[in-house]
């Protein structure tokens, strides 16, 4: 029993003393106030105990070797949370539309699907229609950031439509309905079909859903992680590696995917050619660098675009924590909409995301909370992050685990309900265009 703990120690000792390590690194050139540091003391010992937490059961999970005996999803089941997803979709839009009429916006119907241009959904639609441009104005040449996966996709079917903004809005809205199918089918591998459910009616609600109705790439990136997952699990490793792909076609943290692929490999003892699948989920990434390549003949043109138009390299997770706190007390006093809008609920997100993957370490699928430390470490390390809640509103183990903290009805209720009612705020502010990205 001593030596079967051993690992698990010696993980953990070495995990703390990295992490430990690192903050202090950053503190010695760092310079921010006593808020910024508390923050990033915050973020930093949530994810230190989320860690020791999770190596228990990364351990536990790779020692146990017997068999599984997968759940099967209902077909009935399937089809109505498609149906229902489709509709709130549709009435996200139209909500939309009467709220933007109640604060004052005197806009048509045409001026007000336009609207949902107001973000990086400018980007995509222009890709879709013109792909990526190797010259011309500064805004169009760094439009290279932004992943192919998505734009290939409403051009498609913007042949069918013959309007690209129509054909993101119906791509996006088949992709949200998709995902929520699939995390029920996912789900039902190891659970009942309420938690299932649950699972899946904290994910259509979450505070930043309506960035799966909009015409951007959230939806389809989703659908392509928890498909891949739901493969996965059912053992088909090449039809998931290849939705693993395209998922790093679409968004860069899809490559995040070789994570929870890795985890699952080991746990059901692989043989050692099924680990080469763990190469296919690059190819996605590697194709978008091609891109690059043809376009711009520098196959890392993104990384250049990313550091000088948006200030955006890979940093530390608690050091966004440090920036956002001061920017959100900067800004607290007269500057709401960056405050509601954007610094207090990036903060917020991050911080309320750690502490629900904490909560729930012991209650799900080590695999999936892997792949939520992953995640969480690149996406909220970005060195000026401003999309925090749509980011992690794409983190699939974040509903998964609020449906293992909330067994009880009662729970269940409450967490819908304040879930709903922060998404109600959040669109709000997002209607208003208080800097929600």
């Amino acid at each position: 029993m001593l030596n079967d703990k051993l690992p698990e120690k010696l993980i953990s000792a070495l995990g703390t003393a990295a992490l430990c390590a690192v903050f202090a690194l950053w503190c010695a050139v760092s310079n921010y106030g006593a808020a910024g540091y508390t923050a990033a003391v915050l973020s930093a010992l949530l994810m230190l105990a989320l860690c020791l937490l999770f190596v228990p059961r990364w351990c536990a999970f790779w020692r146990k070797s017997e068999p599984e005996t997968l759940g099967k999803a209902d077909s009935g089941e399937c089809a109505r949370i498609f149906a229902l997803i489709m509709i709130w979709d549709a009435a996200i839009l139209v909500l939309g539309f009467v709220l933007r009429k109640l604060l004052g916006y005197d806009e048509s119907a045409g001026e007000y699907v336009r609207f949902w241009l107001c973000t990086d959904s400018r980007h995509y639609m222009d890709i879709a229609r013109d792909w990526y441009l190797s010259d011309g104005e500064w805004d169009r040449l760094v439009q290279l950031v932004f992943l192919p996966g998505y734009p290939v996709i409403v051009r498609l079917f913007a042949y069918l439509i013959g309007n690209e903004l129509a054909a993101g809005l119906f791509v996006s809205a088949l992709c949200f309905a998709g995902s929520g199918v699939m995390l029920y089918k996912l789900l039902s591998l190891d659970s009942d079909s309420a938690t299932a459910l649950r699972a899946v009616k904290l994910f259509a609600l979450s505070p930043a859903a309506f960035f799966f109705a909009a015409p951007m790439s959230e939806s389809l990136f989703i659908l392509c992680t928890v498909s891949c997952l739901y493969l996965l699990r059912r053992g088909k490793l090449i039809p998931g590696s290849l939705l693993g792909a395209y998922g790093a076609f679409t968004r860069s943290p899809g490559l995040l995917l070789i994570v929870p692929i890795f985890f699952e490999l080991v746990h059901k003892r692989a043989r050692p050619r099924e680990y080469l699948s763990l190469l296919i989920v690059p190819l996605g990434f590697a194709a978008y660098c091609l891109v690059n390549y043809t376009v711009s003949g520098d196959a890392f043109k993104f990384m250049e675009y990313q550091r000088v138009h948006w200030n955006q390299q890979l940093g530390w997770f608690f050091n966004t924590a440090a920036y956002q706190t001061e920017n959100a007390l900067a800004t607290a006093g007269d500057n709401p909409a960056f405050f509601f809008g954007l610094w207090l609920p990036n903060l917020l997100a991050q911080l309320t995301a750690l502490v629900i993957m904490l909560l729930a370490a012991r209650k799900i699928r080590a695999s999936y909370t892997a792949y939520f430390i992953a995640y969480f470490v690149v996406t909220v390390g970005a060195t000026w992050l401003l999309s925090a809640p749509r980011y992690l509103a794409a983190m699939i183990s974040l509903p998964i685990a609020l449906a293992a903290l909330s067994p009880k009805k009662r729970t269940e209720r409450a967490l819908i309900a304040l879930s709903s009612a922060a998404f109600a705020v959040y669109f709000v502010v997002f209607l208003l265009r208080w800097q929600v990205w």
